[in-house]
């Protein structure tokens, strides 16, 4: 059974970083296309980056982009969110997915399993 587990949310001020990791078990890491999801109360769940299977290819959000770095480490299994510059407009809940078509998705209906999350709070 696949399982994501994320770690490294917090609190933090505006203009800070934090590093999110999402550790995964239970499949073949790198057969899995990765993605960061985040959502905010009352907001829709929606795609922050993705990182293809074998990590060939990686895709951002305009929100996010040259702000925030993904990247993987299969022989961790743990892939990894970046966050510098953050904005109080980036609190959330961060969530880590796994898809098997291998390729990034911006849909969250295209990911077969999810992490349960983790908090992002940015005073500003």
């Amino acid at each position: 059974q696949v399982q994501l587990v994320e770690s490294g949310g917090g609190l933090v001020q505006a203009g800070g970083s934090l590093r999110l990791s999402c550790a995964a078990s239970g499949h073949t890491f790198s057969d899995y296309a990765m993605g960061w999801f985040r959502q905010a109360p009352g907001g829709e769940r929606e795609f922050v980056a993705g990182i293809s299977k074998r990590g060939g290819w990686t895709y951002y959000a305009d929100s996010v982009k040259g702000r925030f770095t993904i990247s993987a480490d299969n022989a961790k299994n743990t892939v990894y969110l970046q966050t510098n510059s953050l904005k109080a407009e980036d609190t959330a809940v961060y969530y880590c997915a796994a898809s098997r078509f291998g390729l990034v998705s911006t849909a969250p209906t295209d990911y077969d399993y999810w992490g349960r999350g983790t908090q992002v709070t940015v005073s500003s």
